[in-house]
């Protein structure tokens, strides 16, 4: 069960309780004894970020989802630092019997062995190549990526093996690739996309406390696209009555710095994410929530979350078609047409990493 805390500043979710989804045991600290024990010991130490090294056997991984367009993804990390209290990945950390909420953005694993692993799977014979997502479950430019240096090995893999990829993050650190991202465009092998969820910078701050600033963000996609990078400017997501207001004029900027095309997806609240959500509503929009809950619940059936395929990504309702046509016109008075990407990148130039140690000869 989820309780309202103190706010918990620097991070989205303001409690850390273990799932209960899977019948695992929680512990629950009383006021009280908490009241004695700061008098005592003084207050709580500062939460801060651990990082694990995960040695995993495989890092490709394949799904058959109708609703989106990739049909494999790579994730260098679990867990992101970033901390937006709306990620849909938060979940995955009860897997490993971890709390989807500050274990998610505090309790980080790292895996060093993705580059190799990924070029023994593209190294497979019959491998058949189609453009790999990377920044589907977590963002690949969290800020533990300055240190380890995992994506920019996954895209030298790629850019080597001329696989195309595609790129979904929130941070401008994308731009420290910029050399690789360049060269990958020489190839056509490669399409960013850079989520802008809010303008104000203290809103910002409160949804997604870790991740770079909206300016920043925007500064990214004007630097990608001056660098000629296939470009995307992502409004995702959209929070009712929270960070809605800014869709039009995020599409402007978006159109203004030459980014070509625009989407937007919906708020999904999946398993443990609604009661953080909620409870963050309780911490910083106390006065919206029902407003907030309750257009959620509008596009959704009535329900906080639709798991279902085929209609997940496609909210309705009166909201849900009001949403749509704002980001309509927005994209006209853009330059942008109806929005969508058209991005194709190159499969026919794809070649088999050289793996245990041989050089290519080119």
């Amino acid at each position: 069960m989820f309780r309202p805390m103190e706010q918990i500043k620097g991070r989205g979710a303001q409690s850390g309780e273990v799932s209960t989804r899977f019948g695992l045991a929680t512990r629950e600290a009383d006021g009280d004894w908490r009241d004695v024990a700061e008098t005592l010991d003084g207050p709580a130490p500062k939460l801060r970020t651990e990082v694990t090294v995960e040695h995993p056997r495989s890092i490709l991984s394949f799904n058959q989802s109708p609703d989106i367009s990739f049909d494999r993804s790579v994730n260098a990390y679990r867990g992101c630092e970033h901390g937006c209290i709306y990620c849909f990945a938060r979940p995955t950390h009860a897997y490993l019997d971890l709390s989807p909420g500050l274990d998610f953005e505090s309790k980080l694993f790292a895996k060093p062995d993705a580059a190799k692993l990924l070029a023994q799977t593209l190294a497979k014979p019959g491998y058949s190549p189609r453009p790999i997502a990377m920044g589907t479950n977590t963002d690949p430019y969290q800020p533990i990526e300055a240190r380890y240096r995992i994506t920019r090995q996954m895209l030298e893999v790629c850019l080597d093996a001329r696989h195309p990829v595609t790129i979904t993050t929130k941070s401008d650190r994308v731009l420290a690739d910029l050399d690789i991202l360049q060269e990958m465009t020489r190839h056509n092998l490669i399409a960013v996309a850079i989520s802008v969820t809010a303008l104000d910078p203290h809103l910002s701050r409160l949804v997604e406390p870790r991740a770079p600033s909206p300016a920043k963000r925007l500064a990214a996609l004007g630097r990608l696209v001056e660098a000629g990078v296939p470009t995307h400017c992502s409004i995702a997501p959209v929070i009712p009555a929270i960070t809605d207001d800014a869709m039009e004029e995020i599409v402007a900027r978006a159109g203004a710095l030459g980014v070509t095309s625009a989407g937007w997806i919906p708020l999904r609240l999946p398993h443990e994410v609604a009661p953080l959500f909620r409870e963050w509503l309780d911490t910083h929009f106390p006065e919206r929530k029902g407003k907030v809950m309750s257009i959620v619940r509008s596009i959704r059936d009535g329900k906080d979350n639709d798991p279902g395929f085929f209609t997940r990504l496609k909210p309705r309702g009166v909201w849900a078609d009001l949403f749509r046509a704002r980001f309509g016109v927005a994209c006209k008075r853009a330059g942008l047409g109806d929005g969508k990407a058209s991005f194709d990148l190159d499969c026919s130039r794809f070649r088999p990493p050289m793996t245990g140690g041989q050089m290519r000869l080119l």
